[in-house]
């Protein structure tokens, strides 16, 4: 499986007022990079809990096969489209007869093709999420994601490596936390 995003969470004016409050930043200069460290705290913020905290348009490639293939990505909230990938890389898009979809109660998604296929892949474009914006988002996985962007900020000059993300960061995050059994 491999995911890609096709287009990043939209993080609102007010994720970056936030950080720029938390930290005491009154002057634009250092936005760019305080966007940056929103972002990779966003990240972070997947890595950890496991599922994606905004939603965000992503792209799964898994091998054409007729029998259930789970998404890795949580959690889904629609499928916009599916392509065949050939062994040259070519894309034709599937007829919705083509394949089976189920979204779970967990937010999985699963798909299956209903015929046999050709060698090759297929790519699931899909809408994965925990709230639709930034405003939405629930408040610990909020707090984190700004605690975190800030002390990524104020350790920017430090070389001793800490534990990311910090425990009280983690303690945010834990309830949302999926786990999975080995």
């Amino acid at each position: 499986m491999m995911r890609v995003i096709l287009a990043p969470a939209i993080l609102a004016p007010g994720a970056l007022d936030e950080l720029k409050s938390w930290l005491a930043i009154t002057t634009p200069q250092d936005d760019t990079s305080l966007i940056g460290l929103l972002r990779a705290a966003l990240d972070m913020c997947e890595a950890f809990t496991r599922q994606m905290p905004i939603d965000t348009l992503c792209e799964e490639v898994i091998p054409a096969r007729s029998d259930w293939q789970k998404l890795a990505t949580y959690p889904v909230q629609s499928i916009t489209g599916v392509d065949m990938i050939d062994v040259a890389g070519n894309r034709t898009p599937l007829d919705l007869d083509s394949y089976e979809i189920e979204l779970e109660g967990d937010g999985g998604a699963c798909i299956r093709m209903r015929s046999r296929t050709p060698r090759g892949r297929v790519a699931v474009r899909f809408t994965a999420g925990l709230a639709p914006d930034w405003q939405s988002l629930p408040e610990a996985l909020r707090h984190g994601i700004i605690r975190l962007a800030a002390h990524n900020y104020r350790q920017r000059d430090m070389d001793a490596a800490r534990p990311v993300p910090p425990a009280a960061i983690a303690a945010l995050w834990s309830p949302w936390r999926r786990l999975r059994l080995i």
